[in-house]
């Protein structure tokens, strides 16, 4: 049993006890002083509290033994119960339990936040990236070693817990989520959260790593929407400085962290005025509004078209990719 949860019991324990011997208290002066149940409760806490009240009515000889039974096990039970509590706040039991709890409101608050599974490198990557967008996010992690360093970080909400079990998941929100990103070092334990995860929420968006090429296909069965392969990236990433290293950079530039430094964003047709909805790309005229150019567009069925002709509709479902200077782009947030 986790000490917290031993502590937690002596607590709960204590306080069956104490009811337990109020209760004791009150038949015993009913029965044996021939009390009512008024006046035998009265007593009752008279003994229990030792606040030095004058009895109801004097007491006989059996009377009087109970009184005595019941002052020496009232200090008996103070007795557990400060060692209880002392146990409890010594071991910082009692301010870990309220930051959960706060933690977990919040969270329980949530819609629309993405579950990062996984506080590795590739999962802080991850998070340090939602951060930087303002996205809202939850950290499953169970590493006592990784656990410190969320816990000194208060921009993040995170849980305890293996992510591989539906409770932690659960809750992690993932019923109202709408990303989750599992990022563990085993494939397989990726590919069960993927399978429990998508049980759970049949429209999240989610996205696995893996270190296998065998992994990939069985990770896309289960359920994930993309795979992420870093060491593949990584080696691709090197090649690429090697073939077009100005190239490379100049993309890098285009999607730093910082966000006011961002110069391409994703436009989805949805956050339009209904104005502009099946209307073409030429009708929303974000060039002269805002500076921003279109050089790319998602169609609604997951179809990418680069450079898109200016008579594309825009239909619902689809999404616009949208290149601009930082003022730029934030005169287009300004807009719609």
């Amino acid at each position: 049993m986790p000490k917290f949860t031993f502590i937690r019991t002596k607590i709960y324990s204590a306080i069956l006890l104490l009811l337990g011997i109020i209760t004791i208290g009150v038949l015993g002066y009913m029965f044996l002083a021939d009390f009512d149940f008024l006046d035998a409760l009265y007593m009752t806490i008279l003994i229990l509290s030792t606040v030095g009240f004058k009895e109801v009515q004097p007491l006989d000889y059996d009377a009087k033994i109970f009184t005595i039974g019941l002052i020496l096990t009232s200090i008996l039970l103070y007795g557990y119960i400060l060692s209880a509590i002392t146990e409890y706040i010594s071991n910082n039991q009692l301010f870990q339990e309220l930051k959960f709890k706060k933690v977990q409101n919040k969270i329980s608050k949530l819609t629309g936040h993405t579950i990062v599974c996984g506080y590795g490198r590739n999962g802080k990557q991850a998070v340090a990236r939602l951060i930087s967008y303002n996205q809202p996010c939850v950290v499953v992690e169970n590493r006592s070693e990784l656990m410190d360093d969320l816990e000194r970080n208060e921009k993040i909400m995170h849980i305890k817990g293996d992510a591989t079990d539906d409770e932690a998941l659960i809750r992690a929100g993932i019923k109202e989520a709408k990303h989750l990103i599992t990022t563990l070092p085993s494939d397989a334990d990726n590919l069960f959260v993927v399978l429990s995860a998508r049980q759970m929420n049949k429209t999240c968006t989610i996205i696995s790593r893996a270190s296998n090429d065998s992994s990939y296909s069985k990770l896309k069965i289960a359920g994930a929407d993309n795979v992420i392969m870093p060491d593949k990236l990584g080696g691709g990433h090197m090649a690429s400085l090697v073939v077009t290293p100005d190239l490379l950079e100049f993309i890098e530039r285009l999607s730093l962290i910082e966000e006011e430094k961002n110069s391409i964003i994703e436009l989805p047709i949805e956050a339009l005025p209904s104005e502009f909805k099946n209307k073409s790309i030429l009708d929303l005229d974000l060039r002269r509004k805002s500076g921003c150019t279109v050089v790319g567009l998602k169609t609604s069925n997951k179809e990418y078209i680069i450079n898109p002709d200016g008579n594309t509709l825009l239909e619902l479902g689809s999404k616009l990719i949208v290149i601009g200077k930082p003022e730029q782009i934030r005169k287009l947030n300004g807009l719609f």
